[in-house]
This record gives C-alpha cells, sequence and structure tokens, in this order.
C-alpha cells in the first residue's frame, strides 16, 4: 500500500491530479442537456414580444380586466374545463344520471328533540347509560335538549336507539 504525503508528491504526481480534473469537467458537458423555454430564442415576431413586455408589467386587476375585454371583443365563451373520462365512454353519462339520484343514507346521528317532564328522570338515566356519562353529564344533556347523543350509527342501530328513547318518554330525530 503506497501513501502519499505532501513532502513526497512531485510535480509530476501534481501535474497528473491536475490532468483528471478538466476531463471529468468536460464528460459532465456532454451528459447535461439544456431543455428550451419557449420564446426564449431569437424568432420571436418583435411586436408579440412588445405585447407580452407589456402584459408583464399589468398588476392582477388589469391583467383580469384584459382578459375579460379580449373575450368580450373576440367573441369567446366560457367553458368548463371537462373532466377526464373513465374508460366505459358513452356509459359514463348514464352511470352520471344514476349517482346524481340521492344516495340512501347509511350513517344517521340520533338527536333528542324533547323530553317529557314526567319521565325526565328515566331519560336521564338512559343517557347516562348510553353515552357513557355521569349522572351530572347527562342531566346537563338531557336539560340542554335539542341535542345530538350519538352519531355515526348504523340505520338498525339508530332506529333501535329510537325506539328505546321513545319507549321512556323522549322525541327522537334522526338525522
Amino acid at each position: 500500500m503506497l501513501r502519499f504525503s505532501s513532502k513526497l508528491m512531485t510535480s509530476t504526481s501534481f501535474v497528473a491530479r491536475q490532468s483528471v480534473r478538466p476531463s471529468i469537467v468536460s464528460a459532465s458537458r456532454w451528459y447535461t442537456t439544456a431543455i428550451p423555454v419557449p420564446g426564449t430564442e431569437g424568432n420571436v415576431d418583435p411586436k408579440i414580444a412588445a405585447i407580452v413586455d407589456q402584459i408583464e408589467g399589468l398588476t392582477l386587476l388589469q391583467t383580469s380586466e384584459l382578459v375579460s375585454q379580449l373575450k368580450t371583443r373576440l367573441n369567446i365563451q366560457d367553458i368548463a374545463m371537462p373532466m377526464s373520462m373513465p374508460a366505459g365512454g358513452a356509459a359514463a353519462p348514464a352511470a352520471a344520471a344514476e349517482e346524481e339520484k340521492p344516495a340512501e343514507k347509511t350513517e344517521f346521528n340520533v338527536k333528542i328533540d324533547k323530553v317529557d317532564a314526567a319521565s325526565k328522570a328515566k331519560v336521564i338515566r338512559e343517557v347516562k347509560n348510553l353515552a357513557g356519562l355521569n349522572l351530572v353529564d347527562a342531566k346537563k344533556f338531557v336539560e340542554s335538549v335539542p341535542k345530538v347523543l350519538k352519531e355515526n350509527l348504523s340505520k338498525e342501530e339508530a332506529e333501535k336507539l329510537k325506539k328505546a328513547l321513545e319507549a321512556i318518554g323522549a322525541t327522537v330525530i334522526l338525522e
């Protein structure tokens, strides 16, 4: 194994090291490619270049006014950007019409609307058990109705909860 120290380095090895560097730099020049930017070439019409320079100096409000003026003078209509079509092609409009029908709700919120004064204690006990609240919080909850008791329940669970609460004297709404 050879070791080089600063004392042992000769002038020829130093020159050899420097001669290697330019070849690396020149090799990197061959591998880089410049991406041409449109409009930066010398073949741009001077009239168009002058217009672009003038537009560049406009504020945002002036630019929007310019666009609206060009649309009216050149009779350009506003069109919505087309969305990508699914692979179905002609079947897509029919599928879109079916999707526009109101979808059946799958998640429900159980909201207590009213509580009878006579059955208030029963409703407080039931809310305490259902919501996992302590007695004080359950009482505050029942006294502050209309309020949502449970959220994002399936239809069966929501109907079951509604029947149980209505049986003890609460008025329940499914949302």
